[in-house]
């Protein structure tokens, strides 16, 4: 038995690790986490998945979008890589209708998950993306 084979039940408590370590804000245990959970697992999207969720929490919505979309190409039938390429693309103003285009498809899930996260980020987009005039302060009051 190699090294990392005795460690290969251990894949999901470093991907589950890597995301808590992202909503700590601790980017750094969050890479080498995930890195460790890729060794385990290297045909598994979770790592990859985190990483793009790490750069969506960082608002670095290029960064994030490039990495679902590595995923889709790889695994098309990932409907978390696609919800999150959405999230990520709607975020972006240059890209909030293609972004939207795919949360819609993202809602036809069959994770009741990925189509809550889908429905929640299309009412986010709608009320507070597509808001005219918020972020540059030219909404007039009535």
């Amino acid at each position: 038995m190699t090294q990392l084979a005795q460690f290969k039940e251990h894949f999901i408590l470093f991907a589950e690790a890597g995301f808590i370590a992202i909503n700590q804000a601790d980017e750094d245990a969050a890479i080498k986490l995930f890195k460790a959970a890729e060794m385990l697992d290297p045909k598994n999207d979770l790592p990859q998945i985190g990483m793009g969720y790490l750069h969506l929490c960082k608002l670095e919505l290029k960064q994030a979008a490039k990495t679902f979309e590595e995923i889709l190409a790889t695994n098309p039938q990932n409907d978390m890589a696609r919800a999150l390429l959405g999230l990520s693309l709607s975020l972006n103003p240059k890209d909030v209708d293609r972004g939207e285009k795919v949360l819609q498809e993202s809602k036809d899930s069959r994770d009741p998950m990925v189509k809550d996260l889908a429905q929640n980020a299309l009412e986010f987009v709608e009320k507070f993306v597509k808001k005219p005039g918020l972020p540059t302060g030219s909404h007039k009051p009535k």
